[in-house]
């Protein structure tokens, strides 16, 4: 007798594998921080950085989102979230964030330029493979579009 297991996708919105820089804030303070992401959805993120939040934290994320999830151009963005999870990784933190709310930014002349030549992780990487450390941008474990 075989047994069939079936996995049901819980998130309720697409998932983009892309590495782009993001600047963090904790909300209500000065403190910030930066990192890149690995992934990104409409209603979450997921990201490196070594700026310490805590689980719960209100923080606000800012980067330039890539005209592949636009689908017109390049848009600088501020979404507001909370941390729903943090690991530690080395020196590092991996995050994820639920996101509550966003806002697009008029862009600096520059902004688009600078996310244009950021290596993106695009889903022609190895989903199966499994990372201890959290990937650098430029290294031979990152699918790189070009």
């Amino acid at each position: 007798m075989s047994t069939v297991q079936v996995h049901f996708e819980r998130r309720a919105s697409q998932r983009f594998d892309f590495q782009l820089p993001v600047a963090l804030r904790l909300s209500g303070t000065d403190r910030e921080g930066c990192g890149f992401t690995q992934d990104l959805s409409g209603r979450g993120a997921f990201f490196y950085t070594d700026f310490q939040v805590a689980e719960g934290d209100a923080v606000e994320l800012t980067f330039v989102m890539p005209a592949e999830i636009t689908l017109t151009e390049n848009m600088r963005v501020r979404c507001r979230g909370r941390v729903t999870r943090v690991l530690p990784v080395e020196r590092k933190f991996g995050v994820a964030v639920h996101l509550e709310g966003y806002e697009y930014l008029s862009a600096p002349e520059n902004a688009a330029q600078a996310s244009a030549s950021f290596p993106r992780v695009s889903g022609g990487h190895n989903a199966n493979q499994t990372r201890k450390d959290p990937p650098v941008p430029g290294s031979p474990a990152i699918a790189v579009e070009g």
